[in-house]
């Protein structure tokens, strides 16, 4: 995903969906100023990530709390002032509790919500771009691979370098700026609502998902099988680790070293089938405190990856 241009007001939002007597459908919101019919997004706040706005954006749309899926691409447009607005999209299944929970009232921005079919949603909507964005939805749709979980593999922030470090190589802290990127993190790794976070033990891996885990309640499980010194020694567990991520079928979030990111995506590729290809080293080709987004199915995960979004340090690096 690239680093936003500053002259481009940028946007995000969800395509938000569940399923009703048997049929996928989807949610549009009907606008109360504009008279139109679109799929919820909204602008980023300043400091925000991509993430973080459209599930910030679609629980003040709608009352819905969700969790993002697939990444359905982006759409850019013009804008009166001149300037051009992008907005990016993901897939976003909604439970029945969240749909129970919901908080929506009609107000001034949102006069009311529905639930249609792809075929309704695409005669409702007001605008082409969503119409594009709608599309790339119906084919996860066609190929069945809607409902989805997330491996999150991070790469820990930027740490303290060797040349200045005395002690233990798994003992080296993060720095100032590494700190500042396991805060930023934490609220964009939230957008997916992972259910385990697994860490190398080192200190600067453990660390960067600190802020996520009290953030979010789930404790960190430390297993030495995806650290530098086990990988170093060629004694790692990669194949272990992510096998049983895989297994279970929950969004889970792993923080490992650079040296070790390739073996942790190659694994994930070969235990859901997928052909191995370039886009293993271009995923795990991480700056200190980014991460990839691998986006497997959840009723059949040995059908391979359906999509993988890469995502840069939060805040930029200096």
């Amino acid at each position: 995903m690239t680093r936003a241009v500053e002259t481009a007001v940028y946007a995000a939002g969800a395509v938000c969906w569940r399923v009703i007597d048997g049929r996928v459908h989807v949610l549009v919101v009907h606008r109360t100023v504009y008279g139109d019919v679109t799929i919820p997004k909204g602008k980023v706040d300043p400091g925000e990530s991509l993430p973080q706005t459209a599930v910030r954006e679609i629980a003040e749309e709608t009352g819905l709390q969700v969790a993002l899926g697939v990444p359905l691409g982006e759409s850019r447009y013009g804008l009166p002032s001149g300037r051009e607005k992008v907005v990016h999209y993901w897939a976003a299944e909604v439970s029945e509790k969240a749909v129970q929970r919901s908080t929506f009232r009609p107000n001034s921005e949102i006069a009311a919500l529905e639930w249609v079919s792809i075929k309704r949603a695409r005669s409702y909507l007001s605008y082409e771009p969503d119409v594009a964005i709608l599309d790339a939805f119906a084919r996860l749709v066609e190929q069945e691979v809607t409902t989805t979980f997330s491996l999150l593999v991070v790469r820990h922030g930027k740490a303290v370098g060797r040349s200045g470090w005395h002690g233990a190589d798994a003992a080296r802290p993060l720095t100032e700026l590494g700190v500042q990127q396991a805060a930023g993190l934490s609220t964009t790794l939230a957008a997916w609502s992972p259910q385990r976070i697994v860490s190398s033990p080192a200190v600067r891996c453990v660390t960067t998902v600190a802020p996520l885990a009290a953030a979010i309640g789930v404790p960190i499980k430390r297993d030495e099988g995806i650290s530098q010194d086990a990988w170093d020694a060629g004694h790692d567990e990669v194949r272990r680790v992510v096998g049983k991520r895989v297994r279970v079928g929950r969004t889970a979030v792993l923080c490992s070293h650079n040296p070790v990111l390739p073996g942790i995506l190659r694994e994930i590729a070969l235990a859901t089938g997928t052909p191995l290809g370039g886009y293993v080293d271009d995923a795990a080709a991480l700056e200190p405190g980014a991460f990839s987004v691998v986006h497997l199915s959840a009723t059949n995960p040995s059908s391979g990856i359906v999509a993988i979004e890469t995502h840069p340090a939060h805040p930029a690096r200096a």
